[in-house]
């Protein structure tokens, strides 16, 4: 069992809020289990609509559209997330979970053929962009360019703008789409009536925001990190091997620690006092997911591993009517990707490790890896 830090221990154990700063603006964090599940139920006393402010640091600086159906309130959020919903349940499908196993294996063969490979850039980055094929139903070619687009589609390694490249190539996907229909998610979102008629192409765009950013870094991270837990933790993999079964579980536990995700924002439409915070109308509140997966109330020894931890209440996708729509091709991945390894791989090495590291004025929480190299190590049948 491997300890990992949590930033926000002290600051929970004293309050249920701490007070952050983001942007030059004050934010009170919801620290606790109970708190931010309670806070995330009540859409009209937090509210996600607000274009581009849910995240924290907003993103006003690097998209131009809102994005649905996660910054719309119930109930005009059901109706928008019914929507996107049939692409993101064909993970579920046993052609489209075939897929993304047989893209695991590929990677991890190659892995397993070469001397070492950063496991960023050569298998987390290409797994999420070729698995966003099949779940997009398009083909696979267009995962090259996604490839290129490196960790974040919005911003570089130093927090600058990348610019509207991926609106623009969403832009074009719709307007290919329109002259040769198909299958797609593009085809599909421009056919689509909405409350008696077509989506507008600020909709489209929306939703092809959350499809493409929503899920990409944070299922990067985790894969990587799930990588750097079974090189520091061989006998982890020799527990998967004795019972496949007991993958799921594992992966859970890996969501829970392992969230990319620090924390989402709300926003109070009226003044609202948070846990004795005023926010003030049009003010944001964050409701911290890492901190609320930390909390001993919930969890016992809350940074320890336990790939069997059962139950496991994680709020790692969110809670409430926001639940994120990604959360079957997350897991699809990651199940995939834990078997691929205890079956394929009797060793993995880190031979370097640079971290990413979250850094705000209040806290400092490693998320992920800018580069991981590793060496894999066939397991011999």
């Amino acid at each position: 069992m491997s300890n990992y830090d949590d930033p926000f221990q002290e600051a929970r154990a004293k309050c249920p809020i701490h007070v952050g700063t983001f942007q030059g603006e004050r934010v009170p964090m919801i620290l606790r289990h109970k708190d931010v599940r309670e806070a995330a139920k009540d859409t009209t006393t937090f509210s996600s609509d607000a274009p581009r402010r849910i995240p924290i640091p907003s993103e006003e600086d690097v998209r131009t559209v809102r994005q649905y159906p996660l910054e719309v309130d119930p109930p005009g959020h059901a109706a928008y997330r019914k929507i996107a919903e049939p692409f993101f349940l064909r993970p579920k499908q046993p052609d489209v979970l075939a897929k993304i196993n047989e893209l695991i294996d590929s990677l991890l063969s190659r892995a397993l053929e070469a001397d070492s490979i950063d496991a960023v850039n050569d298998f987390a980055i290409p797994l999420q962009s070729y698995a966003l094929t099949y779940l997009l139903n398009v083909p696979e070619k267009e995962a090259e360019l996604w490839v290129s687009w490196g960790l974040h589609v919005f911003k570089d390694g130093d927090g600058k703008s990348k610019g509207t490249f991926m609106e623009d190539y969403c832009q074009q996907m719709f307007e290919a789409a329109s002259g040769n229909p198909g299958d797609d998610f593009f085809s599909a979102l421009n056919q689509v009536e909405f409350e008696g008629r077509l989506l507008t192409l600020e909709e489209k765009l929306g939703f092809a925001n959350i499809a493409f950013a929503g899920g990409r870094d944070t299922i990067i991270h985790t894969v990587t990190r799930i990588i750097a837990h079974f090189a520091e933790n061989p006998r982890d993999l020799d527990w998967i091997r004795e019972d496949p079964k007991r993958i799921n579980l594992a992966s859970e536990e890996f969501f829970r620690l392992f969230i990319p995700l620090t924390h989402i924002g709300r926003v109070c439409p009226i003044t609202t006092d948070v846990h004795g915070f005023e926010v003030a109308p049009e003010g944001r509140v964050s409701l911290c997911w890492s901190s609320a997966n930390r909390d001993p109330a919930v969890f016992d020894e809350p940074n320890v591993v336990k790939l069997d931890r059962r139950p496991n209440p994680h709020v790692a996708f969110g809670f409430g009517a926001h639940l994120c729509l990604g959360v079957h091709h997350a897991r699809a991945i990651m199940r995939g990707l834990i078997r691929a390894l205890a079956e394929q791989v009797s060793r993995i090495e880190i031979l370097e490790a640079n971290e990413l590291i979250e850094r705000e004025p209040d806290y400092t929480r490693m998320i992920g890896f800018e580069s991981l190299q590793a060496r894999f190590t066939k397991r011999e049948s």
